[in-house]
């Protein structure tokens, strides 16, 4: 039976860089996730015969909401849906089957790299039809539908059993059930060298993959110890769990301490790794080593062609503004285009569509090529893997010959959490009154060169996205950022973003914190961050 249910909006259900995150509870509310799904339906113009990918990583909810969506797309004239088995799909999953079906787009549940449960967090964003996050003039308009939201339509029945695989009917629409890994590991099977990779893990080559109890691990287990042959265990907390196993699934030093114990260890493995809750994004480590996120980007355009898939070499890089500049250096040696975009992957979709770009990457443990038009955390572990197996080398050999031939940006994120949004608003508009001023002052003993607030303007579509961060640029290529971000459900996070570049003839062993010291000081001062959040030092360090 259809059924028309009317309602009245919502308020705050405005989408960020990444879709819209709210508690887990707040989304239970009777109606709160409808009125967001038909903002989305409306937003794309309906979804009368279309198809649609549905899927997330599993978190507290994901069941239940996977239910609501297939009942309001069959209701609404949707004529197909695939479906992850369970409803579960990682988020770059999700993006390889809209574009390996051709479909109109997907949903996709997940809070990323936020802690799950039903007292913490959950998300929902949709993807256009080229796999890609929607962007700025789709979130647009589904902020300005929850605004106006008066009434939604569903389809009346019986859940569906979404953990058996297969074609069924839901009212006139149709339901598939997938393998939710099998695709995705047959397109990173196409990219990389399995042999070569298999060979290195036969010859007694060790790894540690931390899946944090979130979507990446049935994943992982396939690829790494199925297909690749690495030992059994290699993957540690590999099943899903509603709560993410009480674990914060996000890649960091912080919160996957486990596997940083392990790999910091006199006897830990070759390589290691660990991915987020929707897994797309990734933590790269050697024995004793931490590869920064930027030094992994610039490390894997530099080492692209050693994998099958992009032998021919890439078109061009593409970062986000907070990314240090290392993969620039990479692109200028190599004569590639290098391109500065906001933060938020959905900038680099138009860059890969239009072929100007094969590889991007973000500092917040993202990285991701033309294969889909997400990041992709497996990917980017699957291509170090393919590296270290061509080059025969460590992990720290392959960093210290890099920096020899590129230099190193010694970089470091301070992120400041849960700070009171007044608080910090009233420190980001005292700073951007003072940008003028800033140029030629000294400060911790380093001359501004420039102060601004980072503006894009697309170079495929000519949209221009403002307020994209404040930057400070001193007179040596140092750099401070400073930025809110738009990924946590409570409060207000700080993002304070450290760079300062030492050319290959330099020192380039150092502790980053110890190395950016001056840097760290120079941006609690300009800021004024103890002032106006009092807090002294951020709460995760990266």
């Amino acid at each position: 039976m259809i059924r028309t249910i009317p309602v009245t909006p919502f308020e705050g259900q405005k989408p960020g860089t990444s879709g819209l995150r709210k508690k887990t509870r707040v989304f239970m509310q009777p109606h709160y996730l409808e009125c967001f799904v038909q903002a989305i339906f409306e937003s794309v113009g309906g979804v009368a015969g279309k198809t649609l990918v549905i899927g997330g990583d599993g978190r507290f909810y994901n069941d239940r909401a996977v239910q609501i969506i297939l009942a309001m797309a069959a209701g609404q004239g949707a004529v197909r849906a695939i479906v992850g088995q369970g409803g579960l799909l990682s988020t770059p999953a999700a993006s390889h089957l809209i574009r390996l079906n051709k479909t109109d787009g997907g949903i996709i549940l997940s809070a990323s790299h936020n802690p799950g449960g039903e007292d913490a967090d959950f998300g929902i964003k949709f993807n256009m039809p080229n796999g890609g996050p929607a962007p700025e003039s789709v979130t647009e308009a589904m902020y300005a539908a929850t605004c106006s939201i008066a009434e939604y339509t569903l389809f009346e029945a019986p859940d569906l059993d979404l953990d058996r695989i297969g074609k069924t009917s839901f009212g006139d629409m149709q339901v598939d059930i997938v393998d939710p890994v099998a695709d995705y590991a047959d397109l990173m099977e196409s990219l990389f060298d399995f042999p070569a990779i298999r060979a290195r893990f036969a010859a007694g080559f060790t790894m540690r993959f931390d899946a944090m109890c979130a979507i990446t691990g049935p994943y992982a287990v396939e690829l790494l110890e199925n297909r690749l042959g690495a030992a059994k265990g290699t993957v540690t907390h590999a099943t899903p769990l509603p709560d993410f196993g009480g674990m914060h699934p996000d890649p960091n030093p912080t919160w996957a301490h486990e596997l940083m114990a392990e790999m910091m260890g006199e006897d830990g493995p070759d390589f290691g790794a660990a991915s987020d809750g929707d897994g797309d994004r990734n933590m790269v480590l050697g024995r004793g080593v931490y590869v920064s996120p930027s030094d992994s980007l610039a490390v894997l355009a530099a080492n692209a062609h050693l994998a099958p898939g992009y032998a021919r070499g890439i078109a061009g890089i593409a970062r986000s503004m907070p990314t240090s500049g290392a993969a620039d250096r990479v692109a200028e040696a190599m004569g590639l285009p290098c391109f500065e975009t906001p933060t938020g992957w959905k900038f680099f979709g138009n860059l890969l569509d239009a072929g100007r770009v094969t590889l991007c990457g973000e500092e917040s443990f993202g990285t991701g090529s033309d294969h889909v038009r997400e990041k992709d955390g497996l990917w980017a572990v699957l291509l170090w893997l393919n590296i270290l197996a061509v080059r025969g080398q460590s992990v720290a050999g392959i960093l210290a010959d890099h920096w020899a031939r590129f230099g190193r940006n010694y970089y470091s994120r301070h992120d400041f959490e849960a700070i009171e949004v007044a608080k910090a608003d009233a420190m980001i508009v005292a700073l951007r009154a003072r940008l003028s001023d800033l140029s030629g002052q000294e400060v911790q003993g380093m001359t501004i060169r420039a102060a601004d607030d980072f503006a894009y303007s697309d170079p495929v579509d000519g949209s221009v996205s403002k307020h994209q961060g404040i930057r400070i640029l001193f007179e040596d290529g140092s750099r401070i950022v400073y930025r809110l971000s738009g990924t946590g459900t409570e409060g207000a996070t700080l993002r304070v973003y450290l760079e300062r570049y030492t050319p290959g003839t330099g020192d380039l062993q150092l502790d980053p914190q110890v190395a950016l010291a001056p840097m760290i000081k120079a941006a609690q001062e300009l800021a004024e961050i103890a002032r106006h959040t009092g807090r002294d030092s951020p709460d995760v360090l990266t």
